[in-house]
């Protein structure tokens, strides 16, 4: 089997037009091709706008083909997979992931499937409860805080847009992308450079995982919180859970924690315990929204409409003179910003679409860098009070019931309050209160942003339009605290496996599911 890469086409060309361009790369009639098959797939924008395949194809004689290739665009297939853990002996205590987030979930998976029957622990709730309770909290700000966009069935990723690009390679997310779906996602993640999911596919694609788990003998307990730990030594024994009708001590002497970003108490918990623990560089600003065909016509001209297109999107970032960094983050093209708030008197933002990335707008989080120098303490839990600050910050601005301060990108530069939007209409529910931002954002992010907006609508034509709104605060891009583990994988807590995104070893759905792999693997290769 042959790859080609870098085959262009036009909006609009048929993919029957591969064909044609394969063979006058391999210099062979076409009838030489046997099989086609497209196995990614993504748009240049640059320039002129042309949708980029790879190919894998099966020639007559591909020995002989391959010697006379002279293109570079021509590579061989490299067979490789990922191979699962096979079956492991039977232990004295099953082991316990904590969270069922991508990297629980995933985590528990390479578990279930080596006969482990783990035991799984998820504060929150199933993923159809789950999503009343944040339905009932964006229409009207009741917040549950153990069942919301951050808690519960699926973790953070489960209202996002369900990005599941990465930076990094790893044969464990081709294996990810595939269990996906055969668990309901679409087939055309499997060849999009920029996979994504979107929210609803995501819920079907979790209720089908929650059954396998379950076939595979796994004990899932939603409502169910690891509240404490408990050691010999330096060895973890048991865990105190606190679950529906009380709290009970669990025997564990191995645990994958796997607790997400926004999982405060446990890290808390933890710290107190004598876990080893340190502050890392993140991320806070706001959510920007502008019209979604308006970034169409900057990025595709001409062809913005076009049906053989997906709706744009975009990847931003500049350094500035003051030594920041700005950065677009989990652009959520045709969405929504959602209140995504884990906590009472706390504001925070985040974005969401559909598979379809059908809605009128776009959303971003636009966001600067923060480093432990910047969270006014020394102590490895100092990141997560700086989000605390800022989160009860612009929920005072907002006035209240989980409403979010909001202003226009021109009254922000011209460094007035807005009144009103325009004809960009906010997203956010349950509503937003124009104001001026500065009045909850750190100067040194406030600077920043003032900064970065000119410079990044010289790379988009009306990144900066006077009317684009931004709404605060986002601020859970990432955990503000690692939990140290060393090259078996485990904590100082022995028998304590960290992972994913709360203990700050990933970054996305992606990323999280594969660390919640290896720490699965890591778990099943030590004696229990």
């Amino acid at each position: 089997m042959l790859r080609i890469d870098g085959i262009a086409l036009k909006p609009g060309e048929p993919e029957a037009a591969l064909l044609a361009r394969c063979a006058e790369i391999l210099r062979l009639p076409v009838g030489e091709i046997e099989s086609l098959r497209v196995v990614r797939r993504s748009v240049d924008a640059r320039r002129e706008v042309f949708v980029v395949c790879s190919v894998q194809v099966s020639v007559r004689h591909e020995e002989r083909v391959w010697r006379k290739v002279r293109s570079r665009q021509v590579s061989r297939v490299r067979k490789e997979r990922y191979c699962p853990p096979k079956a492991c002996p039977p232990r004295e205590l099953p082991p316990v992931v904590v969270g069922a987030g991508p990297a629980g979930l995933f985590a528990a998976l390479i578990l279930a499937q080596a006969g482990a029957r783990p035991i799984l622990l998820e504060r929150g709730e199933p993923v159809e409860r789950r999503q009343r309770d944040v339905e009932d909290f964006w229409r009207n700000g009741a917040l549950r805080e153990t069942s919301n966009v951050q808690f519960g069935e699926g973790g953070a990723g489960a209202f996002s847009d369900g990005k599941l690009n990465t930076g990094t390679r790893d044969l464990r997310h081709r294996y990810i992308l595939g269990k996906l779906v055969e668990l309901g996602a679409p087939e055309s993640i499997l060849i999009d450079a920029k996979p994504h999911v979107g929210t609803d596919y995501l819920h079907r694609v979790l209720v089908n995982l929650r059954r396998e788990l379950i076939r595979l003998g796994t004990d899932i307990r939603f409502g169910h919180r690891a509240a404490d730990v408990e050691c010999e030594g330096d060895r973890l024994a048991s865990l105190v859970v606190e679950g529906p009708e009380g709290t009970y001590r669990l025997p564990c002497r191995q645990a994958v924690l796997s607790v997400g970003h926004s999982a405060r108490d446990t890290v808390e918990m933890l710290y107190d315990r004598g876990a080893a623990m340190e502050a890392k560089p993140f991320a806070v600003g706001v959510r920007i929204e502008h019209l979604q065909r308006e970034m169409d016509m900057a990025q595709y001209g001409r062809y913005a409409g076009h049906p053989g297109l997906p709706v744009s999107s975009y990847k931003l970032s500049c350094h500035l003179p003051n030594g920041r960094s700005v950065f677009s983050f989990c652009v959520c093209p045709g969405g929504t910003v959602v209140a995504a708030a884990s906590e009472q008197g706390r504001a925070v933002t985040n974005g969401m679409s559909l598979y379809a990335r059908d809605g009128v707008n776009i959303n971003g989080g636009l966001l600067v860098n923060v480093t432990p120098a910047d969270f006014g303490g020394t102590s490895p839990l100092a990141g997560i009070a700086f989000q605390r600050r800022i989160e009860e910050a612009a929920f005072d601005l907002g006035g209240g019931n989980f409403a979010a301060p909001a202003q226009l990108a021109g009254d922000f530069l011209a460094g007035r309050p807005s009144a009103a939007a325009g004809r960009v209409k906010p997203t956010y529910r349950p509503g937003v209160r124009f104001t001026d931002l500065r009045r909850c954002l750190p100067d040194f992010v406030s600077e920043s942003l003032s900064l970065a907006l000119p410079k990044l609508n010289d790379r988009v034509r009306g990144f900066a339009q006077p009317e684009a709104v931004l709404t605060a605060v986002e601020s859970r891009s990432s955990a503000p605290v690692r939990i140290l583990r060393d090259e078996s994988g485990q904590s100082n807590l022995r028998g304590l496996y960290p992972c994913g995104e709360g203990a700050g070893y990933a970054g996305g759905i992606m990323s999280a599911a594969a660390d919640g792999i290896r720490a699965g693997e890591q778990l099943l290769e030590s004696a229990g």
